[in-house]
């Protein structure tokens, strides 16, 4: 009798578990049944232009091919927009190379605009805060589209109006190395401009006029503080971490949050492995020698393609060094208890790093919706992390632009 009890309170709790865990689920559903969840920064583009044979509109599997972004499961996890990147890894700054950048571009664009039309039964091209929640009404996902990397627009800001009608709508200034826009957080050769560069400022202000947001993730510190400066409007961090949480130059500090968010601004929770949660020594020297090869704008597809397999290789020899779902809720909690829910989202960086245990591809994001509610959040938060939050700061944008 003796062993019989704590076998059957063992029983008991582990039922009374697997209760709670069905009920939470049961709830994530309902949420994204009726959430409009929005992630702002997915490099689907990069299999979809590079991977042969992707089709972004049939279902693939992240155990066989590593990929993470497809339209069926985006419909299975209940994402219902996503901002597709136009990614360049930055070249040469000649006149010649900056033309080069900008035919580059509009292929991507092409690309996307392409991927939509193919599957216009499902999606919609979006580039409002309406739009996307029309487009959410009527049972379709909606692709937005970003810019990784400011290098497209050269010295010529009359590109930004071209890339606006073709639906662009957020441009992150710099990406790992300094541009003729501004510096970036990971030049090895350290700043060149003490941030923004002037030609960085004129291009802020005509982001302004036009309604397209600036994004500072990526951006060195000095030039963040500048871009709160010059913007007349509120600006986002596309996906980027807390320092405070993983001491890393991508992520922002504390100071950097709380200023961000006095104006209006909203950061967006990066699911990259090394920016959630420190890895130790060995692995960090590891990933980040692999990565600045990945970044290289001579980097081949099939560089690229054995470079990523080497660094998910290198991430799972260490499990200890794997974030997980609780690891990403805590930089939103710590966003939450800095400034309020108003002012966080979410920016997986799927297809370009991403690589949380539990949340393998966007078909797993009720993950994080359930790892909330266990934390005590409100539907109504929950509905703003996922996606109302950078809806506001778009349709700010947009009101700002009509002015």
């Amino acid at each position: 009798m003796k062993y019989l009890l704590p076998l059957l309170f063992l029983s008991i709790t582990t039922f009374a578990q697997d209760k709670a865990e069905k009920r939470l689920l049961r709830k994530a559903d309902k949420i994204h049944a009726r959430a409009y969840t929005v992630d702002t920064h997915a490099d689907a583009p990069i299999n979809m232009l590079e991977m042969e044979g992707f089709d972004v509109g049939q279902k693939h599997n992240y155990a066989e091919d590593g990929t993470q972004i497809d339209f069926p499961r985006m419909k299975e996890g209940g994402m219902d927009a996503m901002f597709f990147a136009v990614y360049l890894g930055q070249g040469k700054r000649t006149p010649e190379a900056n033309v080069e950048a900008k035919e580059k571009a509009l292929k991507i664009f092409t690309k996307i605009h392409e991927a939509v039309k193919n599957n216009a039964d499902k999606v919609s091209l979006v580039t409002t805060a309406k739009e996307g929640f029309a487009a959410h009404k009527q049972g379709k996902l909606g692709v937005f589209i970003g810019m990784e990397n400011g290098w497209p627009v050269g010295t010529d800001l009359n590109n930004l109006k071209i890339y606006y009608d073709l639906g662009l709508r957020y441009i992150t200034l710099a990406h790992s190395f300094n541009n003729d826009l501004s510096d970036s957080s990971g030049d090895p050769n350290g700043a060149e401009h003490g941030g923004l560069s002037k030609l960085g400022e004129a291009c802020v202000a005509e982001m302004n006029r036009l309604g397209i947001m600036v994004d500072v993730s990526h951006l060195s510190d000095s030039a963040f503080y500048d871009v709160m400066r010059v913007s007349k409007v509120p600006v986002i961090a596309s996906h980027s971490s807390c320092r405070a949480l993983c001491d890393v130059k991508r992520n922002m500090t504390d100071d950097m949050i709380k200023l961000l968010a006095s104006k209006g601004g909203v950061i967006h929770i990066n699911f990259v492995a090394d920016f959630l949660k420190k890895p130790s020594a060995e692995v960090a020297v590891s990933i980040k020698t692999i990565r600045m090869q990945v970044q290289k704008a001579d980097a081949t597809p099939e560089d690229k393609k054995r470079l990523n397999a080497e660094l998910r290789q290198v991430k799972y020899k260490y499990p200890e060094d794997m974030p997980t779902v609780k690891d990403v809720v805590n930089h939103i909690d710590h966003v939450v208890k800095l400034v309020g829910v108003d002012h966080v989202g979410i920016g997986m960086d799927m297809d370009g790093g991403s690589d949380v245990i539990g949340i393998e591809d966007v078909s797993k994001i009720k993950n994080v919706t359930i790892e909330l509610l266990r934390r005590g959040y409100s539907v109504k938060d929950i509905r703003k992390i996922w996606g109302e939050n950078t809806m506001r700061v778009l349709a700010e944008s947009e009101k700002f632009a009509k002015k």
